[in-house]
Protein backbone atom coordinates (compact mmCIF):
# COMPACT_ATOMS: atom_id res chain seq x y z
CA UNK A 1 0.00 0.00 0.00
CA UNK A 2 2.65 2.49 1.23
CA UNK A 3 4.74 1.57 -1.79
CA UNK A 4 1.96 2.14 -4.62
CA UNK A 5 1.31 5.79 -2.67
CA UNK A 6 4.98 6.23 -3.11
CA UNK A 7 5.53 5.50 -6.32
CA UNK A 8 2.12 7.34 -7.62
CA UNK A 9 3.55 10.09 -10.41
CA UNK A 10 2.55 13.64 -10.13
CA UNK A 11 3.81 15.82 -13.33
CA UNK A 12 6.66 13.69 -14.29
CA UNK A 13 8.13 12.87 -10.84
CA UNK A 14 6.90 9.87 -8.24
CA UNK A 15 5.96 11.11 -4.47
CA UNK A 16 9.06 9.33 -3.28
CA UNK A 17 11.28 11.75 -5.69
CA UNK A 18 9.04 14.80 -4.18
CA UNK A 19 9.90 13.38 -0.72
CA UNK A 20 13.58 13.01 -1.28
CA UNK A 21 13.87 16.61 -2.60
CA UNK A 22 11.96 17.60 0.07
CA UNK A 23 14.57 15.79 2.69
CA UNK A 24 17.76 17.11 0.42
CA UNK A 25 16.15 20.61 0.90
CA UNK A 26 15.02 20.74 4.51
CA UNK A 27 19.10 18.59 5.49
CA UNK A 28 20.22 21.44 3.33
CA UNK A 29 18.58 24.25 5.37
CA UNK A 30 19.54 22.73 8.76
CA UNK A 31 23.12 22.44 7.67
CA UNK A 32 22.87 26.26 6.43
CA UNK A 33 21.53 27.48 9.85
CA UNK A 34 23.99 25.06 11.86
CA UNK A 35 26.79 26.99 9.81
CA UNK A 36 25.40 30.13 10.07
CA UNK A 37 24.37 29.18 14.56
CA UNK A 38 28.18 28.16 14.89
CA UNK A 39 31.07 29.42 12.53
CA UNK A 40 28.76 32.92 11.84
CA UNK A 41 28.07 34.08 14.88
CA UNK A 42 31.07 32.46 17.03
CA UNK A 43 33.15 34.28 14.55
CA UNK A 44 31.00 37.38 15.05
CA UNK A 45 31.18 36.93 19.12
CA UNK A 46 35.13 36.97 18.53
CA UNK A 47 35.14 39.69 16.70
CA UNK A 48 32.90 42.35 18.78
CA UNK A 49 35.06 41.56 21.47
CA UNK A 50 38.30 42.21 20.13
CA UNK A 51 39.54 45.32 18.86
CA UNK A 52 39.42 45.49 15.27
CA UNK A 53 36.04 46.63 14.33
CA UNK A 54 36.99 45.98 10.60
CA UNK A 55 36.82 42.13 11.24
CA UNK A 56 32.96 42.73 12.33
CA UNK A 57 31.68 44.70 9.80
CA UNK A 58 33.77 42.44 7.49
CA UNK A 59 31.60 39.46 8.79
CA UNK A 60 28.01 40.84 8.64
CA UNK A 61 28.77 41.99 5.47
CA UNK A 62 29.75 38.26 4.43
CA UNK A 63 26.33 37.03 6.36
CA UNK A 64 24.82 38.95 3.78
CA UNK A 65 26.14 38.27 0.72
CA UNK A 66 26.97 34.47 1.44
CA UNK A 67 23.17 33.23 3.29
CA UNK A 68 20.79 33.92 0.24
CA UNK A 69 23.79 31.80 -2.07
CA UNK A 70 23.87 29.09 -0.02
CA UNK A 71 19.93 29.06 0.72
CA UNK A 72 19.41 29.12 -2.92
CA UNK A 73 21.97 26.31 -3.29
CA UNK A 74 20.21 23.84 -0.47
CA UNK A 75 16.68 24.81 -2.91
CA UNK A 76 18.28 23.97 -6.36
CA UNK A 77 20.73 21.38 -5.14
CA UNK A 78 17.43 19.37 -3.82
CA UNK A 79 15.29 20.07 -7.27
CA UNK A 80 18.21 18.37 -9.16
CA UNK A 81 16.81 14.78 -8.88
CA UNK A 82 13.37 15.77 -10.19
CA UNK A 83 12.43 15.89 -13.62
CA UNK A 84 10.89 19.78 -14.69
CA UNK A 85 9.05 21.46 -17.04
CA UNK A 86 11.81 22.96 -19.53
CA UNK A 87 10.55 26.33 -19.04
CA UNK A 88 10.41 26.10 -15.54
CA UNK A 89 13.84 24.79 -15.31
CA UNK A 90 15.30 27.20 -17.51
CA UNK A 91 13.72 29.87 -15.19
CA UNK A 92 15.11 28.29 -12.37
CA UNK A 93 18.36 28.20 -14.08
CA UNK A 94 18.19 31.80 -15.00
CA UNK A 95 17.65 32.43 -11.20
CA UNK A 96 20.07 30.40 -9.87
CA UNK A 97 22.99 32.26 -11.94
CA UNK A 98 21.62 35.92 -11.03
CA UNK A 99 21.58 35.39 -7.31
CA UNK A 100 25.01 33.67 -7.53
CA UNK A 101 26.33 35.95 -9.77
CA UNK A 102 25.23 39.24 -7.46
CA UNK A 103 26.30 37.73 -4.28
CA UNK A 104 29.43 36.98 -5.45
CA UNK A 105 29.72 40.71 -7.41
CA UNK A 106 28.91 42.16 -4.07
CA UNK A 107 31.50 40.03 -2.25
CA UNK A 108 34.08 40.76 -3.96
CA UNK A 109 33.63 44.45 -3.84
CA UNK A 110 33.29 43.96 -0.09
CA UNK A 111 36.37 42.10 0.11
CA UNK A 112 38.30 44.53 -1.84
CA UNK A 113 37.31 47.36 -0.24
CA UNK A 114 37.75 46.12 3.69
CA UNK A 115 41.25 44.28 2.18
CA UNK A 116 42.63 47.65 1.03
CA UNK A 117 41.06 49.77 4.08
CA UNK A 118 42.74 47.24 6.41
CA UNK A 119 46.02 47.42 4.70
CA UNK A 120 45.83 51.35 4.70
CA UNK A 121 44.93 51.34 8.64
CA UNK A 122 47.61 48.67 9.21
CA UNK A 123 50.13 51.53 7.73
CA UNK A 124 48.56 54.24 9.96
CA UNK A 125 47.99 56.60 6.74
CA UNK A 126 44.94 58.57 7.28
CA UNK A 127 45.89 60.38 4.06
CA UNK A 128 45.68 57.24 1.33
CA UNK A 129 42.59 55.87 3.22
CA UNK A 130 40.83 59.09 2.44
CA UNK A 131 42.15 59.13 -1.07
CA UNK A 132 41.01 55.23 -1.27
CA UNK A 133 37.68 56.18 -0.37
CA UNK A 134 37.08 58.54 -2.60
CA UNK A 135 38.44 56.66 -5.62
CA UNK A 136 36.55 53.51 -4.59
CA UNK A 137 32.94 54.58 -6.07
CA UNK A 138 34.76 53.98 -9.43
CA UNK A 139 36.47 50.54 -8.37
CA UNK A 140 33.30 49.22 -7.14
CA UNK A 141 31.27 50.32 -10.44
CA UNK A 142 34.21 48.95 -12.55
CA UNK A 143 33.57 45.38 -10.74
CA UNK A 144 29.47 45.73 -10.66
CA UNK A 145 30.54 46.20 -15.16
CA UNK A 146 32.21 43.78 -15.42
CA UNK A 147 30.21 41.03 -13.32
CA UNK A 148 27.28 42.41 -15.23
CA UNK A 149 28.65 41.64 -18.44
CA UNK A 150 29.88 38.12 -16.97
CA UNK A 151 26.14 37.77 -15.96
CA UNK A 152 24.89 38.34 -19.45
CA UNK A 153 27.25 36.25 -21.25
CA UNK A 154 26.32 33.56 -18.81
CA UNK A 155 22.53 34.08 -19.69
CA UNK A 156 23.29 33.24 -23.18
CA UNK A 157 23.46 37.32 -24.41
CA UNK A 158 26.02 37.86 -27.67
CA UNK A 159 28.57 39.64 -25.64
CA UNK A 160 30.54 40.84 -28.89
CA UNK A 161 27.53 42.90 -30.46
CA UNK A 162 26.79 44.55 -26.98
CA UNK A 163 30.61 45.61 -26.34
CA UNK A 164 30.10 46.93 -30.03
CA UNK A 165 27.21 48.55 -29.12
CA UNK A 166 28.78 50.16 -26.18
CA UNK A 167 31.73 51.20 -27.46
CA UNK A 168 30.05 53.48 -30.13
CA UNK A 169 27.58 54.60 -27.50
CA UNK A 170 30.65 55.41 -25.48
CA UNK A 171 32.66 56.89 -27.87
CA UNK A 172 29.13 59.22 -28.28
CA UNK A 173 28.78 60.20 -24.51
CA UNK A 174 32.56 60.78 -24.20
CA UNK A 175 32.28 63.31 -26.92
CA UNK A 176 29.37 65.01 -25.37
CA UNK A 177 30.81 64.66 -21.51
CA UNK A 178 34.02 65.72 -22.50
CA UNK A 179 34.48 68.39 -20.24
CA UNK A 180 32.38 66.53 -17.44
CA UNK A 181 35.64 63.64 -18.28
CA UNK A 182 37.64 65.78 -18.14
CA UNK A 183 36.93 67.13 -14.27
CA UNK A 184 36.63 63.65 -13.32
CA UNK A 185 40.06 62.80 -14.33
CA UNK A 186 41.20 65.74 -13.17
CA UNK A 187 39.10 65.18 -9.73
CA UNK A 188 41.57 61.92 -9.19
CA UNK A 189 44.72 63.38 -10.14
CA UNK A 190 44.25 65.84 -7.13
CA UNK A 191 42.98 63.45 -4.88
CA UNK A 192 45.94 61.34 -5.71
CA UNK A 193 48.64 64.06 -6.47
CA UNK A 194 47.80 65.80 -3.40
CA UNK A 195 48.56 69.62 -4.79
CA UNK A 196 46.35 71.69 -2.16
CA UNK A 197 43.59 70.10 0.62
CA UNK A 198 40.83 71.57 2.17
CA UNK A 199 42.32 74.58 4.79
CA UNK A 200 45.26 75.47 2.40
CA UNK A 201 45.68 78.57 1.30
CA UNK A 202 46.52 78.83 -2.40
CA UNK A 203 46.69 81.72 -5.13
CA UNK A 204 45.34 81.15 -8.52
CA UNK A 205 46.41 83.65 -11.26
CA UNK A 206 45.00 86.94 -10.09
CA UNK A 207 42.75 84.75 -7.39
CA UNK A 208 43.70 83.66 -3.50
CA UNK A 209 41.90 82.17 -1.13
CA UNK A 210 41.20 78.94 1.36
CA UNK A 211 40.39 75.57 0.31
CA UNK A 212 36.85 74.79 1.18
CA UNK A 213 35.68 72.00 -0.95
CA UNK A 214 36.71 69.63 -3.40
CA UNK A 215 34.29 68.46 -5.73
CA UNK A 216 34.09 65.27 -8.38
CA UNK A 217 33.45 68.25 -10.89
CA UNK A 218 34.09 71.44 -8.93
CA UNK A 219 36.40 72.87 -5.99
CA UNK A 220 35.21 75.48 -4.35
CA UNK A 221 37.18 78.41 -2.92
CA UNK A 222 36.54 81.23 0.00
CA UNK A 223 38.73 84.45 -1.13
CA UNK A 224 39.87 86.97 1.17
CA UNK A 225 37.18 89.36 0.18
CA UNK A 226 34.89 86.78 1.51
CA UNK A 227 33.20 85.46 -1.68
CA UNK A 228 33.25 81.76 -2.75
CA UNK A 229 34.88 81.10 -5.88
CA UNK A 230 34.16 78.04 -7.88
CA UNK A 231 36.96 76.78 -10.04
CA UNK A 232 36.57 73.89 -12.42
CA UNK A 233 38.86 70.97 -11.53
CA UNK A 234 40.28 70.65 -14.98
CA UNK A 235 41.53 74.39 -14.54
CA UNK A 236 43.37 74.15 -11.54
CA UNK A 237 45.43 70.92 -12.75
CA UNK A 238 45.92 72.95 -16.04
CA UNK A 239 46.98 76.13 -13.89
CA UNK A 240 50.21 77.16 -11.73
CA UNK A 241 48.96 76.88 -7.93
CA UNK A 242 50.83 78.58 -5.17
CA UNK A 243 50.13 76.84 -2.04
CA UNK A 244 51.14 78.97 0.92
CA UNK A 245 50.01 76.82 3.74
CA UNK A 246 53.21 73.99 2.95
CA UNK A 247 55.04 77.06 2.84
CA UNK A 248 58.16 76.26 5.69
CA UNK A 249 59.50 79.82 5.36
CA UNK A 250 58.80 82.81 3.40
CA UNK A 251 61.81 84.40 1.55
CA UNK A 252 60.94 88.57 1.83
CA UNK A 253 62.49 91.19 -0.65
CA UNK A 254 62.26 94.40 -0.08
CA UNK A 255 64.37 97.72 -1.19
CA UNK A 256 64.44 101.32 0.35
CA UNK A 257 66.40 104.14 -1.14
CA UNK A 258 68.61 107.09 0.63
CA UNK A 259 69.59 110.71 -0.41
CA UNK A 260 72.50 110.96 -2.59
CA UNK A 261 73.99 113.28 -0.27
CA UNK A 262 74.55 110.49 2.24
CA UNK A 263 78.19 110.36 3.21
CA UNK A 264 80.62 107.12 1.92
CA UNK A 265 80.61 106.23 6.14
CA UNK A 266 76.73 106.24 6.41
CA UNK A 267 76.39 103.97 3.50
CA UNK A 268 78.40 101.26 5.05
CA UNK A 269 76.73 101.74 8.20
CA UNK A 270 73.51 100.63 6.69
CA UNK A 271 73.67 97.32 6.13
CA UNK A 272 75.09 96.78 9.53
CA UNK A 273 71.82 98.89 10.87
CA UNK A 274 69.78 96.69 9.06
CA UNK A 275 71.57 93.27 9.94
CA UNK A 276 71.19 94.36 13.61
CA UNK A 277 67.77 95.07 13.39
CA UNK A 278 66.60 91.86 11.82
CA UNK A 279 69.23 89.87 13.64
CA UNK A 280 66.87 91.12 17.25
CA UNK A 281 63.57 90.17 15.59
CA UNK A 282 62.41 86.46 16.39
CA UNK A 283 61.83 83.92 13.31
CA UNK A 284 63.29 86.38 11.23
CA UNK A 285 66.77 85.39 9.35
CA UNK A 286 68.75 88.05 7.49
CA UNK A 287 69.90 86.56 4.10
CA UNK A 288 71.75 90.00 3.00
CA UNK A 289 71.83 93.66 2.82
CA UNK A 290 73.89 95.55 0.28
CA UNK A 291 74.06 98.99 -1.72
CA UNK A 292 72.78 97.84 -5.08
CA UNK A 293 73.25 101.13 -7.36
CA UNK A 294 73.16 104.15 -8.18
CA UNK A 295 69.44 105.58 -9.20
CA UNK A 296 68.31 108.42 -11.22
CA UNK A 297 67.57 110.59 -7.92
CA UNK A 298 68.97 108.15 -5.13
CA UNK A 299 71.46 105.58 -3.65
CA UNK A 300 69.61 102.62 -3.61
CA UNK A 301 69.64 99.08 -1.56
CA UNK A 302 68.47 95.73 -1.17
CA UNK A 303 67.78 93.33 1.94
CA UNK A 304 66.51 89.81 1.57
CA UNK A 305 65.80 87.78 4.84
CA UNK A 306 63.43 84.62 5.54
CA UNK A 307 60.48 84.41 8.09
CA UNK A 308 59.63 81.16 9.40
CA UNK A 309 56.23 79.63 9.51
CA UNK A 310 53.47 80.35 6.53
CA UNK A 311 51.56 83.00 8.93
CA UNK A 312 51.34 86.17 6.66
CA UNK A 313 50.22 88.36 9.49
CA UNK A 314 53.63 87.54 11.31
CA UNK A 315 55.15 88.42 8.09
CA UNK A 316 53.41 91.89 8.12
CA UNK A 317 54.29 92.27 12.39
CA UNK A 318 57.63 91.37 11.10
CA UNK A 319 58.06 93.39 8.24
CA UNK A 320 56.49 96.59 10.03
CA UNK A 321 58.88 96.35 13.29
CA UNK A 322 61.59 96.04 10.42
CA UNK A 323 60.11 99.48 8.50
CA UNK A 324 59.82 101.32 12.17
CA UNK A 325 63.25 100.65 13.19
CA UNK A 326 65.23 101.51 10.37
CA UNK A 327 63.20 104.94 9.93
CA UNK A 328 64.09 105.65 13.93
CA UNK A 329 68.26 103.89 13.52
CA UNK A 330 67.69 106.26 10.26
CA UNK A 331 66.86 109.62 12.19
CA UNK A 332 69.14 109.00 14.73
CA UNK A 333 72.13 109.16 12.23
CA UNK A 334 70.78 112.02 10.27
CA UNK A 335 70.60 109.57 7.10
CA UNK A 336 67.29 110.83 4.59
CA UNK A 337 65.20 107.86 2.67
CA UNK A 338 65.17 109.69 -0.96
CA UNK A 339 62.41 110.66 -2.64
CA UNK A 340 61.91 111.71 -6.52
CA UNK A 341 63.64 115.09 -6.76
CA UNK A 342 65.24 117.60 -9.77
CA UNK A 343 68.01 119.44 -9.24
CA UNK A 344 68.58 122.77 -10.90
CA UNK A 345 72.71 123.72 -11.12
CA UNK A 346 73.75 127.19 -12.51
CA UNK A 347 76.53 127.98 -14.39
CA UNK A 348 78.25 131.45 -14.73
CA UNK A 349 79.34 131.72 -18.94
Amino acid sequence: MLYDILNKTFFQNSIAEYLIALSIFALSIILVRLFKGTVLNRLKTWADNSTGTIDAQLLHNLERTLLPALYFGSFYFAIRGLTLNVALNRAIDVIGIIIITVSGIRFLVIMVDHSLIYLLKAQSNPDKERNLKAIMPILQATIWVIGLIFLLDNLGFQISAVVAGLGVGGIAVALATQALLGDLFSYVAIVFDRPFEIGDFITIGDHAGTIEHIGIKTTRIRSLGGEQLIFANSDLTSSRIQNYKRMASRRVVFKFRVMYHTTSQQLKEIPDIVRQIIENIDDATLDRAHFTRFGDFSLDFEVVYYVTGNDYTKYMNIQQKINLDLKEAFEQRNIEFAYLTKSLYWTKQ
